[in-house]
């Protein structure tokens, strides 16, 4: 259970790093290139998944897997789901709840971080194993 948490724990870090650009380049597309808020979202969890996948394969989850593609788009497929998850959390605490953009997308990021973690702990890194043992130990 510790090795789990451990994990969880540089998962957060990583994911605030992504966070970081995440926002930036939200901010950016949104605000100074006025392109479409759901856009400038998409753009902005994407280019902060491609981020996410280096920190995650060599800190976190320590991959030695030889199939980095794969291991890539397995990664970016989960990151994916998460983005439409994150966009449908945006648009219900923004447009339905009428909470800030910027407010409105933390919560979404927040609650979408859990599914990210698992879905990669489990799939993407295949760390099933360890897992199950993390209950016995």
């Amino acid at each position: 259970m510790i090795a789990l948490l451990g994990k969880f724990i540089k998962f957060g870090l990583v994911g605030l790093s992504g966070m970081v650009i995440d926002f930036f380049f939200t901010w950016l597309c949104k605000e100074k290139l006025r392109w479409n808020k759901f856009i400038s979202n998409s753009i902005g969890l994407i280019l902060a998944a491609t981020s996410n996948y280096v920190f995650n394969r060599v800190w976190t989850f320590e991959s030695d897997n030889q199939q980095v593609g794969r291991e890539f788009i397995s990664f970016f497929l989960v990151s994916l789901i998460g983005l439409l998850l994150n966009n449908l959390l945006l648009y219900f605490f923004h447009e339905k709840v009428k909470l800030n953009f910027y407010l409105a997308k933390a919560i979404a990021v927040a609650l979408v971080t859990i599914w990210n973690f698992l879905a990669n702990y489990l799939f993407t890194f295949q760390q099933v194993a360890d897992y199950s043992l993390a209950f016995y130990r």
